[in-house]
């Protein structure tokens, strides 16, 4: 018998693949863009502040991110629905706080990041061009790259930058000499003086962004599209994080034997890097710290990149979820087979957003960001990740998710402290916002 019959096509489709190696990829995108470059210089401060110390905190805040981002893919894989559609059967409010967090963190973010990969190209070229002009160029780039290339190109340049963050950033937590002894006894937790918000920080902040609501997108990208990816995703959700942890782990050793012995502060925000730049220059020659500005580079243009093309794909989910509730279409009707045909990456509401985060930004970049704006970025982004960990609570432990496939006893736990942890560190920036 040549012929195959529909019953076996989709027993075929769904049986489960052996998880390899040779498949990852989503994981090495989320990786790369949720480690942005004011993510490593918090790291570095909270190092320089209480040294290896709260090593253990970096161990917990990967825990923590691998529980988020594998109940994010879990849902996309059981259920065939994109996260979207999920949100929207929990009612019309996720929705209105979807739209309008869209678009209001969109517009300051892509000022920041095209800001955030212009600032090593500057130190890198001083006698070149002026930080706007690099600015606007790493935005048109970043545009122009995610516009003529779907997924699988997307992600094999995604590989080689997180591949460059990873050798910098190893090589000069190696080239500082690391404390072995200090840093195993910096896993038992404890906490000094003043530490609780770095603490919570560093549990809560790096990696912890929209991008781990993307990673689901990212999943069906890729081609998985059902069950039977279920533990390749888990393989490769655990080497995005555990490479987020090397990250984090890395910074805090160079914040602490560079920074914490000799008592140096860093600026906040991405200028802290060119900071370091210039202590390692000092330190140990032109070379590191050339080297050094590559990898800063990196971090920040994937981190661009990958927002440019995630939050993309999932305001192009969002316009066709309301487009389809206007038609009369199935709430169930799933889209994940287009995510994976690459139908999305092509439609006009992806390269509206495209142009959403490169145009209307650029003005940002000669203004002082108006403090009405900055408050509702920030309240919106303040309330995103708690709103990510409690709504997949809410998902995967109804009906909407097959019987198999929803939240056990350690991933209840994981979300249930994850969202509990980010409301304290939405309190937080909420009060930091308006003092």
């Amino acid at each position: 018998m040549t012929g195959t019959t529909e019953s076996g096509a989709a027993e075929a489709v769904s049986r489960p693949r052996k998880s390899s190696w040779k498949y990852i990829g989503p994981g090495i995108v989320v990786a790369a863009t949720g480690v942005g470059a004011g993510d490593l210089v918090a790291t570095l401060i909270a190092g320089s502040k209480f040294g290896y110390t709260l090593m253990w905190a970096a161990v917990i805040g990967c825990a923590v991110k691998i529980s988020l981002a594998e109940a994010a893919g879990r849902w996309h894989l059981a259920t065939g629905r994109t996260l979207f559609e999920g949100w929207r059967s929990l009612g019309q409010w996720t929705t209105v706080y979807f739209a309008i967090y869209v678009v209001v963190w969109g517009f300051v973010y892509g000022a920041t990041a095209m800001s955030s990969s212009a600032l090593p190209v500057v130190a890198l070229f001083p006698d070149g061009p002026g930080l706007k002009t690099w600015a606007i160029i790493m935005g048109l780039i970043g545009l122009a790259f995610v516009w003529f290339n779907q997924y699988a190109v997307f992600e094999k340049v995604m590989t080689v930058l997180i591949g460059v963050m990873f050798v910098v950033v190893v090589y000069v937590a190696l080239r500082v000499g690391p404390d072995v002894g200090a840093s195993f006894a910096g896993l038992l937790p404890v906490l000094p003086d003043g530490s609780l918000l770095y603490t919570l920080g560093l549990i809560g902040g790096v990696g912890g962004t929209i991008t781990m609501a993307a990673y689901g997108y990212w999943v069906n990208a890729k081609g998985w599209t059902d069950t039977g990816w279920m533990k390749v995703m888990r393989l490769d959700n655990r080497v995005a994080y555990i490479t987020t942890g090397v990250f984090v782990v890395a910074m805090l050793i160079v914040g602490a034997e560079l920074l914490h012995s000799s008592q140096l502060a860093l600026t906040k925000g991405d200028r802290g890097l060119i900071d370091l730049g210039t202590v390692l220059e000092d330190r140990y020659g032109t070379v590191t710290a050339k080297l050094f500005l590559v990898g800063f580079f990196a971090t920040s243009f994937s981190s661009l990149i990958g927002v440019w093309h995630g939050v993309s794909l999932m305001f192009a989910d969002f316009v066709e979820r309301l487009r389809r509730d206007r038609g009369g279409a199935p709430v169930d009707e799933g889209t994940v087979e287009e995510v994976a045909a690459g139908v999305k990456e092509r439609s006009l509401p992806f390269r509206a957003y495209l142009l959403w985060l490169t145009f209307p930004p650029m003005a940002l970049l000669w203004l002082d960001q108006p403090f009405g704006l900055v408050v509702v970025y920030g309240v919106l982004g303040a309330f995103f990740m708690p709103f990510l960990a409690l709504t997949l609570v809410w998902l995967l432990n109804s009906s909407r998710t097959p019987a198999e496939w929803r939240n056990g006893m350690l991933s209840n736990v994981m979300l249930v402290a994850a969202g509990l942890l980010f409301v304290v560190l939405c309190v937080q920036q909420l009060r930091e916002l308006f003092e």
